[in-house]
């Protein structure tokens, strides 16, 4: 039977429940335990996958095709490992699938209700994401007391008397504020929280006291007897130079003989010296390159999480540190690309969906391509490079996308009808399509071609699999001019045009796929190491 730890949330939200949760699961699987994650978001949205990236940060998406919580990505990034759609669930697909179940006549003509319905429905979802782990860390979205978390804190609640359950534990990540006026940390949120928490049900066995100052013996044994825990059990998480110092912080703490104690796991002594070399390197690294990021979501960084975190693995791996210098795309299309540029080892133009500042990205890797400056484009940014391609050396000015212009009289870019999706099923989309549900989503194989910057990335492999979020593809009508021309298709999947690269040109390769969402700090992406060590190498 599965052990259970779960990560609450007190006082505010961002306070990094995430990477908490992330870290804990860390530390266990290189004690050599099967560890599970699952990340619980009480929206009601089905899944964040139509939500705006300034709205709710990056959509990450899982092997098996599944929009998911950017926190995936943090799971996948410090396990080493690929979760599943079953990895997390929301409010809006547990209510969904209990009305679904009440329509079919499932519940016997019974009054539905939030307990034990829906209560229930919680519980089942955890226990499958359970199945097969000796330990399933769960992350509760949002923070203790929010009304729409109230059902999940119930689940978890039962589930500590579940004769299904091989046992429980329970972590509370909050917030310890500092008074600069009176000089003193604060307690009494922590206090507050810890008794919302009680008053539903559920003592935590751990805090997590997230503080910008260190927390003096004399306030964590206050801290500890006023929240009912032993003072080894308040483990500090101070502000980190890197999110991947974390772990190894919570190890100088002795994180885990309380909770191997409490879940009768043995003597756990993580091996983490690997990934104690990679941190040194990511915090005091020998070298330094700038890579020109051009996007367009960029007030909120984390729009682009998986790959800002893609390049430093890469830079801890090449002992370099990757500086981002953020363009805004509009930016570019008031002042041009030279006058923002200039100063970058390197350019990447990030993928987006609708028309805002894609002639800022086409203006980038005009720059890119006619400077012999090293790029990578992913998504849109290799589907901008066709049409800069077709517009600037084919001469077809008015190639296009036709997700920004339909009649377009050269549609570089098309909307297919009919496509294998990741499960090999034949899927229809069109324009009136919903918008979610609708992308090639998941993992695809690509083919490599031989002599190709994109299989040498790969180390020689013939077949590559990434993963995918987009709707539109690369118009194959217009293959053997791009080719006769000077641009090769290096990647096919199924038929479609994955990867492009330019003959003579110093190191230049577009993406159809995502790479960013398989790179870890252990194992970075291929195709995005290549790309920082091109960076480097100028």
């Amino acid at each position: 039977m599965t052990k259970y730890i779960f990560v609450t949330g007190g006082v505010l939200s961002s306070l990094g429940k995430g990477i908490t949760a992330a870290s804990v699961g860390t530390l266990l699987k290189h004690s050599g335990k099967k560890v599970g994650m699952l990340k619980i978001d009480p929206y009601i949205n089905v899944d964040p996958g139509t939500m705006s990236p300034l709205e709710h940060g990056e959509v990450f998406v899982t092997k098996d095709g599944a929009e998911t919580d950017l926190d995936i990505g943090n799971y996948e990034r410090f396990l080493d490992t690929s979760f599943l759609k079953s990895s997390n669930f929301t409010t809006g697909q547990v209510y969904s699938s209990v009305i679904e179940r009440e329509r079919a006549g499932g519940y016997l003509g019974q009054t539905i209700q939030v307990i034990p319905h829906i209560v229930g429905e919680i519980v089942s979802r955890i226990k499958e994401a359970g199945k097969d782990h000796e330990i399933l860390v769960v992350e509760l979205g949002g923070t203790v007391g929010d009304i729409e978390g109230l059902p999940f804190m119930e689940a978890i609640r039962q589930m500590k008397h579940d004769e299904d359950v091989a046992g429980t534990y329970f972590i509370h990540v909050t917030l310890i504020p500092f008074i600069k006026a009176a000089g003193e940390l604060k307690s009494k949120p922590t206090q507050h929280s810890v008794q919302e928490l009680r008053r539903i049900g559920i003592t935590p066995q751990m805090i997590i006291a997230r503080s910008e100052n260190g927390l003096p013996k004399s306030f964590k044994k206050k801290l500890a007897m006023s929240c009912d825990v032993s003072a080894e059990n308040v483990i500090e998480a101070l502000d980190a130079a890197s999110i991947y110092d974390v772990p190894m912080s919570f190890l100088r703490q002795d994180i885990l003989k309380p909770i191997a104690k409490e879940l009768d796991l043995g003597e756990l002594v993580p091996d983490m010296d690997e990934w104690d070399s990679l941190v040194k390197k990511i915090v005091q690294p020998k070298g330094k390159v700038v890579v020109g990021f051009v996007g367009k979501y960029l007030e909120l960084k984390e729009s682009y999480k998986s790959l800002t975190e893609a390049l430093i693995h890469s830079g801890a791996h090449l002992d370099t540190r990757v500086e981002i210098c953020w363009v805004d795309s509009e930016h570019i299309e008031e002042r041009g690309a030279e006058a923002l540029l200039t100063d970058c080892d390197s350019i990447l133009v990030a993928g987006g969906f609708g028309s805002r500042g894609v002639e800022g990205k086409i203006q980038a890797i005009k720059y890119a391509r006619i400077n012999n400056i090293p790029y990578l484009g992913i998504c849109l940014g290799m589907q901008l490079t066709l049409v800069e391609y077709a517009r600037n050396v084919l001469g077809l000015e008015d190639a296009n996308s036709v997700e920004f212009d339909e009649n377009t009289k050269n549609p570089m870019i098309y909307l297919i009808d009919n496509f294998l999706d990741q499960s090999g099923d034949t899927q229809v989309r069109t324009h009136t399509s919903p918008m979610g549900g609708t992308l090639r989503l998941g993992e695809y194989p690509c083919d490599t071609k031989e002599g190709s910057i994109l299989r040498e990335a790969y180390n020689g492999e013939k077949v590559i699999y990434e993963r995918h979020r987009h709707r539109y593809e690369a118009n194959p009508a217009y293959r053997k001019q791009l080719e006769d021309a000077g641009m090769i298709v290096t990647g096919e999947s199924n038929g479609l045009i994955e990867t492009v690269e330019i003959k003579d040109h110093k190191w230049f390769l577009g993406v159809q796929f995502h790479p960013e969402f398989t790179s870890r700090l252990q194992t970075p992406n291929p195709s995005i190491l290549a790309f920082v060590k091109a960076s480097i190498d100028g």
